[in-house]
């Protein structure tokens, strides 16, 4: 459960952070909107001092452009630092520039604008050395019909009120990250129970899909053995040896699997070769051996069950290749086949059959040990020896029903494991 406390938190405040940016980039894109208008609407409202009666008529008297020029001299100490004025034929009649700011002029000169040929009020914003520009360029209408001119006018925004609009920005933007945290807080909640409710959903799922497994397997191995025995302590058996090399939990859910269902394949051999007391002969011992590709085909419908095909197909394969069914050879063998090797021959080494006794400890790791790079993987082989006499220890004795749920319990854990990875 901690597992899915940590998986929400992290996925919430991913969506957090995205949220955030995605609405705090909105914000901060409408709050400099705001600044860009209301500078424009400025030099808007001021521009249409700058129509008077000789720009309609397109004649421009020497003291009509000395009274322009004084305008703009007067707006340049004021809130332009640059003005220029063009007739309706896009001729600059009258420029004015704020000796303090003449690099701002300078700079703009590289940038080639374009007269505007709607009506509407057009603007580019610069960032000179520590100052943001603005460069207007507003028709001027003529009473007669049509533009009279063009006005452009070069704003340098008042630090100051750069200042006001980076506070209030940063405090629209510290709203929205702080609405947004909230409200995934208050989701944390409802997801965790939510997800409760699809925990105990999967359990149920789970469970019964394990029970399945647990019970096709316990038959198929009390139609070999008259006991469901054998089915559970090697299956706790390769559980305990997947946890010492390390298995993850996608991993231990298949050599779960496929350590219930091996023998699966054995439904399709008939009694008569099954069941028969003696040695089987090479024609019955054949028959014997394709209860492997049984269990291939078996399962092969099943997308649940495709996980167990490692043990099913490969734990009669042996690591010097003379196995079957295909020959494999050392690593080409799946770890879980592998593993289940060991477990497998261990188990029916110590377990009593009505034809022996079951053999001790130590004569059964002697026979695991010299088949060793033969028979088994040999790392494989070094790890089991350490932990066999704990296991034998825990599980050799055990009644069915003690087996069957210290199974179901360690099972379970790995089934939920891997269903909360997302993995098969």
């Amino acid at each position: 459960m901690a597992s899915i406390h940590r998986i929400v938190l992290r996925r919430l405040i991913a969506a957090w952070v995205i949220v955030s940016f995605l609405i705090g980039g909105i914000a901060y894109y409408v709050e400099t909107k705001k600044l860009d208008d209301a500078i424009v609407a400025l030099a808007a409202s001021q521009a249409t001092d700058f129509a008077p009666e000789g720009l309609d008529t397109g004649k421009h008297s020497p003291e009509q452009l000395a009274r322009l020029s004084a305008q703009a001299e007067d707006f340049v100490r004021k809130n332009f630092v640059v003005i220029e004025l063009y007739d309706r034929d896009k001729k600059r009649i009258v420029e004015a520039v704020n000796p303090k700011y003449e690099h701002i002029e300078n700079q703009l000169k590289q940038y080639k604008h374009q007269f505007p040929l709607d009506n509407s009020h057009h603007y580019e914003k610069y960032f000179i050395g520590e100052d943001t520009v603005v460069q207007v360029l507003v028709p001027l209408p003529s009473k007669l019909g049509g533009k009279a001119g063009f006005f452009e006018g070069v704003f340098v925004v008042d630090r100051n009120t750069l200042e006001d609009f980076r506070r209030q920005l940063w405090h629209t933007l510290g709203a929205v990250l702080i609405a947004v945290l909230a409200t995934s807080f208050l989701l944390y909640p409802v997801i965790i129970s939510l997800n409760r409710d699809v925990l105990r959903f999967s359990q149920e799922v789970l469970k019964g899909n394990l029970e399945m497994a647990s019970v096709l397997g316990a038959a198929i191995a009390k139609r070999d053995s008259d006991t469901g025995d054998h089915n559970f302590r090697v299956t706790l058996y390769a559980i305990k040896l997947g946890e010492a090399v390390g298995l993850d939990a996608s991993a231990m859910r298949r050599l779960i699997h496929g350590a219930f269902l091996h023998d699966v394949g054995k439904i399709g051999i008939s009694d008569n070769i099954l069941l028969k007391p003696g040695k089987l002969s090479d024609e019955e011992f054949a028959i014997m051996r394709t209860h492997v590709a049984l269990g291939v085909d078996i399962i092969a419908k099943s997308d649940w069950l495709q996980g167990a095909r490692e043990v099913i197909e490969g734990h009669h394969e042996k690591f010097d290749g003379k196995g079957y069914l295909r020959g494999l050879k050392g690593e080409e063998i799946p770890l879980n086949a592998r593993i289940f090797a060991i477990v497998d021959v261990f188990d029916a080494l110590t377990s009593r059959r009505p034809y022996k006794e079951p053999m001790s400890l130590d004569t059964a790791l002697g026979i695991i040990q010299k088949d060793a790079g033969t028979h088994f993987d040999p790392k494989l082989v070094r790890t089991f020896i350490d932990i066999a006499p704990a296991m034998h220890a825990s599980f050799g004795s055990a009644g069915e029903s003690e087996l069957s749920e210290q199974l179901r319990t360690q099972a379970m854990n790995y089934f939920l494991q891997a269903s909360i990875a997302g993995k098969t």
